[in-house]
C-alpha cells in the first residue's frame, strides 16, 4: 500500500490543527498558505520537467552508459525523466504493472527501467557489441 496517499493529507491536516491550537485562526492560515505553496511548487518542478521533456525525441538520452551509472533503485519517473530531459519509450501493456521505460542513445546502446507503481526497482544497461568492420575503421585491432 502507498502510504504516501495516507500520510501526506494526513500531515497536513495535523499542521493545521496545531496552528489553531497554538495561534487560533490566524495560525489556521498561515499552515494552510505553506501547504498550499508547497503544492505549487511541486506541480511547478513537474510541469518544467513536462516541458523540457515535450521538447525532445521520445525515447533518446544523451549517453545510455551515464543514464546507467545514475539511476538507484527507488527513484521516481519523475526524477528518472528530469535526468533524461526525455520520455521513455513505453515497452510494457499500458496501464499495466510492472511498466517498462527505454531510452537509447544515439550509439544504439539503450537502458530499460522497470518501474513498479512510479518507482524504479530495475535497470539493465544493453550496449551493442562493435562490429569487425567499425573496429578497423578505428584503426583497431578486431574483437577476439
Amino acid at each position: 500500500m502507498n502510504f504516501q496517499k495516507i500520510l501526506v493529507p494526513a500531515a497536513g491536516i495535523a499542521i493545521a490543527v496545531l496552528a489553531y491550537r497554538s495561534y487560533g485562526w490566524a495560525g489556521v492560515a498561515a499552515a494552510v498558505t505553506g501547504v498550499v505553496m508547497w503544492m505549487l511548487l511541486h506541480f511547478t518542478r513537474m510541469m518544467k520537467v513536462l516541458k523540457r521533456a515535450a521538447e525532445r525525441p521520445v525515447g533518446y538520452v544523451d549517453s545510455a552508459v551515464m543514464l546507467n551509472a545514475k539511476l538507484k533503485p527507488g527513484m521516481t519517473l519523475l526524477h528518472v525523466v528530469a535526468m533524461t530531459r526525455a520520455l521513455g519509450r513505453l515497452q510494457s501493456e499500458k496501464d499495466q504493472q510492472p511498466e517498462l521505460f527505454r531510452w537509447t542513445d544515439g550509439s544504439e546502446s539503450h537502458v530499460t527501467c522497470t518501474f513498479v507503481a512510479g518507482k524504479l526497482t530495475d535497470h539493465v544497461l544493453f550496449r551493442p557489441q562493435p562490429s569487425d568492420s567499425a573496429a578497423a575503421q578505428d584503426g583497431l585491432p578486431p574483437a577476439p
